[in-house]
Order: structure tokens, then C-alpha cells, then sequence
């Protein structure tokens, strides 16, 4: 079997397996679970063939014109390189995981066989995205996608959180879609082809007329998806979904989309020392603000998800220094340590009974209620904070060199400003980026009172995927940055000494303060806030707790000044910052003032005058006719003497008229 054909399965089995499942879920239920997990598990086999016979070597290319549409064709074309192959394994590998995962986590959920469908049809619409040659049948995928995580986010309908945050994922990612869709239409109208080899061979040849123009067009779509500032205020929210749609949205579908489209273009942004700073100035901004709001918040889930958030400005600002290999290497380390820590919450808010940290720091042994959950979650967390020799230390090490490089001026492809913002953001995310995962160690972990509720052991499907996900977390960046320059453009992705000493060093600061910060706090707490009802949840099936959690818990999506813990060293670290921080730096207010209100108040004139003007004007136009009609019936008594006496009297007046008339004349 040819590679082409190999690849063409990868995406498509997904896709047969979430038809079918939704055909069979209701009359053939024991199929469902199969059906989820075996296709993505194929896929997963096909993939890494694909990348081994790919090899890092020359493109695999292959296209078929789907349609004649004119001077610009759309065709069905695969574009699969170097780093397009380790993307599709890595987003196999973690949507095989979720799958798995999910059969225990949601294994009384009546909703499930919905649920597996979209998780299967969400993993093909990546997959299509990353082997896609065509940016029209890119654009199919990317689409496909914000409709999947529209219902996924929403899985729990019941809870207006759950309703409210998949209709803002929705608006807000849609928001960006439409530049984008923008920049595609003209991006392809000035090369001549979606087909993205010849739009970079357009870009090489100077043949597109406004690249800064068509770049920051493309960038707000990106923006959107991959939750950059300022669109990514739908991301925190999302975590009203099922923890598993969380890993997967998180560490290998929607958010990667973007990371990775800019990467496929990467030298259409090249081509704009403009579209590069602004590129840099996002990612900086991304990258400190979202630090600073995942050390204020209180709901596990949305400490991951700010985390995201700033390891995907990593990502972004990798770019804007003009190397991909960082950033899709960052890409893969993240991918697999970010799938653990959701995937472990998961078992964590179970056994808790909450999502709430302050609620947690005041358990007692619930490590112990979660042994795999906590040696897991402590390997991802020490991934995530860029602590040698775990993965995240090579990848942002990467992305740090990378900066570095540009600010020494050893490579020219981005601006020398585009290079120090990077580096320094880089820096100073590092040093928070520890901060936080100190924190939530120490919270979740370490906390001390009433003794955590024993909810039993964890389905096996659960805590073994916990151990797949560890190994890449431990192992792959110390083995794949040797590797991946074959696999990227030749670039070196060996830490720099400079990088790896300062990232290191604000790393392990920003951890040690933390740490000593909550040893102070917690031996001059004066009291803690009683457990209560936070933790009372009754037991029962990961989701469903998982769900009353997120109904229960205001902290997550209201008032963040509920219960506070005395032993939060974020609250003491970040001082008269930390209220702001926790509500995500009021940029929902901002947008809820500048866009929200207006428009519902433009709705509401619109609704005032459909109703009082419009309406008024078709009933009055029904009234006129009625009352003509009903004069007209009151004459019409059936009386021939009347009829005769009214033809007469019609008659006389009409000839006095035509006497008259003819007078004058």
C-alpha cells in the first residue's frame, strides 16, 4: 500500500468510525465503545507508518482536482512533511488516549455514544487540517472542528456554564474566522492556487502584492483558534466541558490548529518584518498575561487552561522568530505532558468531589485516595515548568535559543526587536510558569484537614493512559531534539548555554519562592474556612461528578473571592494584582462593554421597532381594508328597493355632475 493511500486512511477512519458510531449508538450500544477507540488506534498505527516511511526526508505530495472552480482550482491534495507527519501521530496519540480514557470516564453517561462520535469526527478534522495540501480542504477541517467543540464544551446542556461557554467558543473563534477566511481568498487570488507548495513558491518568487495586508488577516484567525491575545477569552471557559474534551482540545486539536497553520505559511509571514513583530508583541502579551492569570485562579481546570494558553505564546513566539522546528517541537512535548495534566485532573476532581484548590488544600491524603493521578500529574507538572531532563526543558529551551539567536543576530529571518521581546516575555513566563505549577502541586497535593472522601480506585482505563502519557512527558525531549532537525529545515534545536542557564534559573526561582511562600502561609494560617458542602459531592461516575462540581463551584465562572485559602501563596505573591488576575484581567468586561451591550442594544431597537413601528404599519394596513369591508357590508342588506333608490340616486348625481362639467366648460 502506497504511502498516499496510507495517509488517506488516517483521517478517514476516524471520520467512518463516528458515522457509524452515531448510526449504531442506540440500536446496537455495545458497538459504540469499539467503534471510538479502534478506529483512532488504526489511525494512530497508520500515522507512525506514514511518518516512518516519510522519514524527515522530501514532502510527500499528491493532489486530484475535486471540481473545476475557475482560474483558482480547489483540489484535494496531501502536503505531508517532516514535521505534518509527527503532528498527525501526536494528534492520534492523544485522541487514542482520550478515547480510552473516556470509555471509564464516562462510562454511565446516556450521552456517550454522541459524545465518542464528536471526539472521533473532531480528531478526523485535525488530521485533515494537518495533511491537507489545499487550503480550501484545510478550511473544511478547521471548520469542522469549531462545530465539534461547540457541542463537546457544551456535552453538559444542563448547566448554564456548560451552555454559556460553548456559545462563546463558538462566537469568539467565529469572530476570527472571518479575517481568515479573508486572507485565504486573497492569498490564493494572488498565487494563483489554494495549494499551499505553490503559494510558498508564489511568496519565494515575490508574487504575493500585500503580504503584511494578507498576513495579519490570516493572524486573526489564528488568533482565534489557538486562543492568542486578545481572542482568547473563550479558552478558560471551556473547561465547562467533560475533562477529556479539555485534554484533547488542549494538547492536539483546535488550539494546535493555528500553531501549526502558521508554521505550513511560515515564510508568507517572513515576508513581513510587520506581520513578525506584531506576531511577537501577541505572543509576549499572551505569554505573561496568561501566567499571571493561571497563578490567581482557583479552579484546577482553568489553572490548565490559562497554562495553554502560554505555552501555545511559546509556540507562537517561536514563529515570530522564524523557526518552526521550536515550535513544533514545542508543540509535541506540550502536547503529550498537557493531555496528562487534564486527564489527571480528571481523576483528581473525582476523587475530590470539586475542581476547587482552596477546597482541595483542606483535604487531607488525597494523594494518597490518587497515587497514579499524583505521580503522573507531579512528572507533567516538572514537564511543564522546564525542569531538566523532562521534555518541556528541551522544547522551551528551543524556543528561548531560538530568540537568542536572533538577538545575537545569527540568523536574519525575523527583526532583532521581534527577538528580544520573545526572549525576555520567554523569561519572565518561565519564572511564573513555575510559579503556578509549585502552586497547584502544593494545593492539590499537600493540602491538610478534613480527610479527602474515598470514592474507590479509578476505572483501569483511566490511570493506564496516565502511564502512556508520562513516558513522553519524562523521555521525548531529551530523544527528539537530537532527532527533529532531520525532520525541520536542518535548524539545531540543542539548548543554548545562555537560555538553559536563565530559563533554568527563573524556573527553579519561581518554583522555590512559591514553595517557601506556602510553607509561610500555611504555619500562620489563623484559621481555615470549614470544608462544607464544596466537597460533599455524593459518589458516583467521574462525570457526573465532574458536573455537579462545575454547577457548584463558583469560583470558576462567578465570584472569584469565594472561600479563600489563608495557605494560597497566589494571593501573597501577587498582592493587589491577584483580584485582577483572577478574572482574567476583566478583558470580558472590556468586550461586554464594547461589543456585548451594544449589540444587544442594538437588537433591542431593532426588536422595538419591528414591533412598535413595523408591526403598527401592517396592522394598520390590515385595518383600513377591514373597516372599507365592513361598510361595505353594512350596505348590502338584500333590499331591492334600496339597490334600486341607491342606482338612482347615482345616476342623478353623476348627470348633475356631467351638466355641471359641461357648463363650465
Amino acid at each position: 500500500m502506497t504511502t498516499t493511500t496510507l495517509a488517506v486512511l488516517v483521517p478517514l477512519l476516524p471520520f467512518l468510525g463516528a458515522i457509524a458510531g452515531l448510526l449504531l449508538g442506540r440500536t446496537a450500544p455495545g458497538f459504540v465503545r469499539p467503534l471510538a477507540v479502534l478506529p483512532t488506534l488504526v489511525s494512530l498505527a497508520l500515522a507512525a507508518l506514514v511518518a516512518a516511511r516519510q522519514g524527515g526526508d522530501g514532502a510527500v505530495d499528491a493532489a486530484t482536482e475535486l471540481t473545476p472552480t475557475g482560474s483558482v482550482p480547489v483540489e484535494l491534495a496531501l502536503h505531508i512533511d517532516g514535521f505534518a507527519a509527527l503532528t498527525a501521530v501526536l494528534v492520534t496519540v492523544v485522541a487514542g488516549c482520550v478515547q480510552i480514557y473516556s470509555t471509564g470516564y464516562l462510562r454511565d453517561d446516556p450521552r456517550y455514544p454522541s459524545y465518542a462520535a464528536l471526539v472521533s469526527l473532531f480528531t478526523s478534522a485535525m488530521l485533515l487540517v494537518v495533511y491537507s495540501g489545499d487550503l480550501m480542504v484545510l478550511l473544511v477541517g478547521w471548520e469542522v472542528m469549531g462545530i465539534c467543540s461547540y457541542f463537546l464544551v457544551g456535552h453538559y446542556w444542563e448547566t448554564p456554564e456548560a451552555r454559556a461557554a460553548s456559545l462563546k467558543a463558538f462566537l469568539v473563534t467565529k469572530l476570527g474566522d472571518l479575517p481568515f477566511l479573508i486572507g485565504l481568498f486573497a492569498l490564493a487570488t494572488d498565487a494563483g492556487s489554494f495549494r499551499i507548495t505553490r503559494i510558498l513558491g508564489a511568496v519565494a518568487n515575490g508574487g504575493i502584492e500585500h503580504p503584511t495586508l494578507v498576513a495579519l488577516l490570516l493572524l486573526a484567525g489564528v488568533a482565534g483558534k489557538s486562543a492568542q491575545f486578545p481572542l482568547h477569552t473563550w479558552l478558560p471557559d471551556a473547561m465547562a466541558g467533560p475533562t477529556p474534551v479539555s485534554a484533547l482540545i488542549h494538547a492536539a486539536t483546535m488550539v494546535a490548529a493555528g500553531v501549526y497553520f502558521i508554521a505550513r505559511l511560515l515564510p508568507l509571514f517572513e515576508a513581513s518584518q510587520a506581520a513578525m513583530t506584531v506576531l511577537a508583541v501577541m505572543a509576549a502579551v499572551t505569554m505573561a498575561g496568561s501566567a499571571l492569570a493561571a497563578l490567581a485562579q482557583d479552579d484546577i481546570k482553568r489553572v490548565l487552561a490559562y497554562s495553554t494558553i502560554g505555552q501555545l505564546g511559546y509556540m507562537t513566539g517561536a514563529l515570530a522568530v522564524a523557526d518552526r522546528g521550536a515550535a513544533v517541537f514545542h508543540l509535541l512535548s506540550h502536547g503529550a505532558f498537557k493531555a496528562l495534566l487534564f486527564l489527571a485532573a480528571g481523576v483528581i476532581i473525582h476523587a475530590a468531589g470539586t475542581n476547587s484548590l482552596a477546597a482541595m488544600s483542606r483535604m487531607g491524603h488525597l494523594r494518597d485516595r490518587v497515587p497514579d493521578a499524583y505521580w503522573t500529574m507531579t512528572v507533567a507538572l516538572l514537564a511543564l515548568a522546564a525542569i531538566s531532563p523532562f521534555s518541556g526543558f528541551f522544547s522551551k529551551e528551543a524556543v528561548l535559543g531560538a530568540a537568542e539567536h536572533v538577538v545575537t543576530g545569527h540568523t536574519g529571518h525575523a527583526p532583532a526587536a521581534a527577538g528580544w521581546i520573545v526572549l525576555l516575555a520567554g523569561l519572565v513566563t518561565a519564572l511564573l510558569t513555575a510559579a503556578y505549577a509549585m502552586r497547584l502541586w502544593q494545593l492539590a497535593f499537600r493540602g491538610h484537614g478534613t480527610e479527602a472522601p474515598d470514592h474507590g480506585r479509578q476505572p483501569l482505563t483511566m490511570t493506564v493512559v496516565l502511564w502512556v502519557l508520562a513516558v513522553p512527558s519524562l523521555a521525548l525531549g531529551g530523544l527528539a531534539f537530537r532527532v527533529l532537525p532531520d525532520w525541520f529545515d536542518g535548524r539545531d534545536l540543542t539548548p543554548t548555554l545562555t537560555t538553559s542557564v536563565l530559563g533554568t534559573g527563573v524556573a527553579l526561582v519561581g518554583g522555590i519562592v512559591t514553595y517557601a511562600t506556602w510553607r509561610h502561609t500555611t504555619a500562620h494560617a489563623a484559621a481555615r474556612v470549614p470544608l462544607g458542602a464544596v466537597a460533599a459531592h455524593p459518589e458516583g461516575d467521574a462525570a457526573r461528578v465532574e458536573a455537579e462540581a462545575i454547577a457548584a463551584h463558583e469560583p470558576a465562572y462567578g465570584d472569584i473571592a469565594y472561600a479563600p485559602d489563608p495557605s494560597d501563596p497566589g494571593r501573597l505573591l501577587l498582592g493587589p494584582l491577584h483580584r485582577h488576575a483572577a478574572a482574567g484581567f476583566h478583558l470580558d468586561a472590556v468586550y461586554s462593554a464594547l461589543f456585548v451591550r451594544p449589540v444587544r442594544a442594538g437588537a433591542s431597537l431593532v426588536r422595538f421597532l419591528d414591533r412598535e413601528v413595523v408591526d403598527t404599519y401592517v396592522r394598520g394596513a390590515g385595518t383600513l381594508p377591514r373597516w372599507l369591508g365592513a361598510a361595505v357590508r353594512r350596505a348590502q342588506t338584500g333590499n331591492l328597493q334600496t339597490y334600486v333608490s341607491a342606482l338612482l340616486a347615482g345616476t342623478v348625481v353623476l348627470a348633475v355632475a356631467a351638466v355641471l362639467a359641461a357648463t363650465g366648460a
